[in-house]
């Protein structure tokens, strides 16, 4: 009896060793990106992947091993989209739980990422070829540049206030207008303001104005703040994280966040700075920025001696939802009493528009010559080391 008890503990032991080594999908979510679909799949741990596909009809799956779901968890999601027409999960055998995406297109590229804290495993569906005749077809009948320039803050948001009385939210606001003012007159480009008047806008509505809009740049205009009040100059930033003490300070400030939670948000940011748009507009952001920070600081530093603290990265919400090339200026620091002065004279704020506007060109002008020659390999590292000449990166870049 005694021997027979032992078996049936140690069995029970082992059947709870073995349940607990499995990993459970917890949720399951989708949603549309550019020219495909995105699957996030929530887990309570690292899970291995395997992936398959079948033919007549053609199917796209993936094997989590060592995986379960439970009875009631929604086993079927219709998509109908214009490559996947439905997301299928199921508890394929007793150690797998299986993903089967049905395709309605057989020309498809996918992409896996695995993030954690939480736990997700992010599956991108999409078709290259849908992109380059999207863009084919944009140059066909001339569609204008729309370009969304985005005065920070705003309404019962201030942002950064000078030892004056100064607001950030007034200054970016009469410099966003007068980029629009320079701008309009050229009929190639369209300006969108996310607010042209002072109103409180959400930071993530902002970049959705933008996405609706089908923008071609976003561009959000702020002036920096410190507790150093001789802090000065302009810089810019790309959205990206950074170890970069100063930097996270900026992105807190502008994130109305403590900085310890700022240095939190990597693992939750770490989906949309995984995402198939900002690795696609990367290169182009780092363009962008480039032109326009080399713009505002070479005019800057010649007429008013402006120091360029270079372009630099870090995790700002404004910039996390954008689906095109895009970057946050610091104009100048409004919490330093000589760069208020400044920033209150309109000469100051017409200058900075003006180069602004000039870099915006620069970058349009710039990237149609690139992609209008057809570069051999052995060029390639020619285009790059002229992209690094044209911007001054600060040490903490790691893009």
């Amino acid at each position: 009896m005694f021997k027979i008890l032992s078996i049936l503990l140690f069995l029970f032991s082992y059947s709870l060793t073995w349940a607990e080594d499995k990993v459970q999908v917890k949720d399951i979510r989708h949603y549309d990106v550019s020219h495909g679909l995105r699957v996030v799949i929530e887990t309570t741990g690292k899970v291995e992947l395997l992936k398959g596909n079948l033919k007549n009809p053609e199917r796209l799956f993936f094997d989590l091993k060592k995986a379960s779901i439970s009875k009631d968890f929604k086993k079927e999601f219709v998509i109908n989209g214009s490559l996947v027409s439905k997301i299928r999960i199921g508890q394929f055998d007793n150690e797998t739980v299986r993903i089967v995406f049905d395709l309605v297109n057989p020309e498809y590229e996918f992409k896996i990422i695995s993030l954690e804290d939480p736990y997700r495993l992010v599956i991108d569906v999409y078709s290259d070829k849908q992109s380059k005749e999207q863009k084919s077809n944009d140059i066909k009948v001339g569609l204008k540049r729309k370009i969304v320039i985005d005065p920070g803050h705003g309404g019962k948001d201030p942002g950064a206030i000078g030892v004056k009385g100064l607001k950030e939210k007034d200054v970016v606001l009469d410099i966003a207008l007068k980029v629009k003012d320079i701008l309009k007159s050229d009929p190639q480009y369209e300006i969108i303001l996310t607010r042209d008047k002072d109103i409180f806008i959400p930071l993530d509505e902002r970049t959705e104005i933008a996405n609706k809009a089908n923008a071609d740049l976003f561009i959000s205009i702020h002036a920096n703040a410190s507790p150093k009040v001789y802090a000065n100059g302009i810089e810019t930033y790309l959205l990206n994280w950074t170890d970069d003490e100063e930097a996270i300070r900026v992105a807190a400030r502008e994130n109305a966040i403590s900085i310890k939670k700022m240095k939190k948000l990597k693992g939750e940011l770490g989906l949309m700075l995984a995402s198939l748009e900002r690795e696609a507009k990367r290169d182009d952001s780092v363009r962008l920025a480039g032109y326009v920070h080399n713009a505002i600081s070479s005019s800057l530093q010649k007429s008013f001696s402006r120091h360029d603290n270079g372009v630099k990265q870090a995790l700002f919400y404004v910039l996390v939802g954008a689906q095109m090339p895009s970057c946050l200026l610091e104009v100048s620091y409004i919490s330093n009493p000589q760069e208020e002065k400044l920033l209150a004279e309109d000469s100051y704020r017409m200058q900075i528009a003006d180069s602004i506007a000039k870099g915006i060109k620069n970058y349009f002008n710039k990237s149609e010559k690139i992609k209008n020659v057809n570069y051999a390999k052995s060029n390639l590292s020619k285009v790059n080391t002229s992209n690094k000449k044209s911007t001054k990166f600060s040490k903490s870049r790691k893009l």
